[in-house]
């Protein structure tokens, strides 16, 4: 690690960025506190995914199932908000944050060194043969190097480019291991890397990137 990126770390990110609680244009979105209905119904949901890829009913139990979609959309379709103002992703202790875009996950450390989650892919995941799809993977490290952003105290950021590794494949079903640093800050820039691991230590995927911290005002 750089003595520009401990700098960083150690001091207030708003000497470095004067907008950061403005987080340039980037809305500065806050937790939520939706009720224990939405992670009952994020865990359906989830179940719900794993079996619209995987089961093989009947013509029938498959028109039924249709109608219940097509009911629970009629149910949430008045109520879809914006961005920000429904729960999805502003639920910290939930998995995943509590969004269904991301595999769920349950942060371990957040710390100005580095970040650590806990997730599991299932079968929604799955590319072929059991092995997650490697299309996931840089989602899930796209998502680990923003956490890790936001916990070294830097200012928001965007991902300029993410590379990854596939060294093993990424299974299904099991608790992996995601860890995120920062390698190197230069100004606006902060170069971070990302592992997952299997429950032996085993790599499974690397990744590397550049983040690159807002303008005052850049969306």
């Amino acid at each position: 690690m750089t003595a520009d990126a401990r700098s960083d770390k150690a001091g207030d990110p708003r000497a470095v960025d004067p907008e950061y609680d403005r987080h340039g244009g980037f809305p500065n979105f806050q937790p939520a506190q939706p009720g224990p209905g939405f992670g009952r119904f994020l865990s359906a949901m989830r179940r719900a995914q794993d079996l619209a890829v995987s089961a093989d009913p009947d013509t029938d139990t498959w028109e039924r199932a249709a109608d219940l979609a097509e009911e629970l959309v009629g149910l949430l379709g008045p109520f879809e908000a914006p961005e920000g103002v429904g729960p999805a992703n502003r639920v910290p202790k939930l998995p995943g944050a509590g969004s269904l875009l991301m595999p769920p996950y349950k942060v371990i450390s957040f710390e100005p060194d580095g970040v650590e989650l806990e997730v599991t892919f299932s079968r929604f995941s799955v590319g072929g043969n059991s092995a997650v799809h490697g299309g996931v993977l840089p989602l899930l490290f796209d998502s680990v190097f923003g956490m890790v952003i936001h916990a070294a105290g830097r200012p928001i950021s965007r991902t300029a480019f993410l590379h990854v590794d596939y060294r093993n494949v990424t299974p299904t079903d099991t608790v992996l291991t995601a860890r995120g640093w920062v390698r190197e800050a230069q100004g606006r820039k902060a170069f971070v890397n990302a592992e997952l691991r299997d429950p032996q230590g085993r790599l499974l995927a690397e990744a590397n990137g550049l983040m690159i911290r807002l303008l005052p005002g850049q969306p």
